[in-house]
């Protein structure tokens, strides 16, 4: 499974993005897929997922500020981003599991960075 994200960029706080992650390869049976965020030196944090075909769930920090959704025909799922805040920049990186044998694997996108001056 190969993710390409993209999307990213630079924009003033208030403003918006839309992030995009197209999936290809073995995606048959991709079971999460979602939105992750990182700077040097922390770890990746879940900013929104879709787990199973349900609803997304978002982290706290972007409640009512970002969507996610997808397009099960373009293989592809997005994160509208609004109301950006300075606190959101970070290098934002898509990220599904999958089966593989008799478990599951971590797929991760190359990740796009996006930057919000105040």
């Amino acid at each position: 499974v190969q993710l390409q994200a993209s999307g990213g960029g630079l924009v003033q706080a208030g403003g918006s993005l839309r992030l995009s992650c197209a999936a290809s390869g073995a995606i048959f049976g991709l079971n999460s897929m979602g939105w992750y965020r990182g700077t040097p030196g922390k770890n990746r944090d879940l900013v929104a997922s879709i787990r199973d075909g349900g609803r997304p769930i978002y982290a706290r920090s972007v409640e009512g500020r970002f969507t996610m959704s997808r397009d099960s025909d373009k293989n592809t799922w997005y994160l509208q981003m609004n109301a950006l805040k300075p606190e959101d920049t970070a290098v934002y990186y898509c990220h599904a599991i999958g089966p593989i044998g008799g478990g599951s694997s971590h797929y991760w996108g190359q990740g796009t960075l996006v930057t919000v001056s105040s």
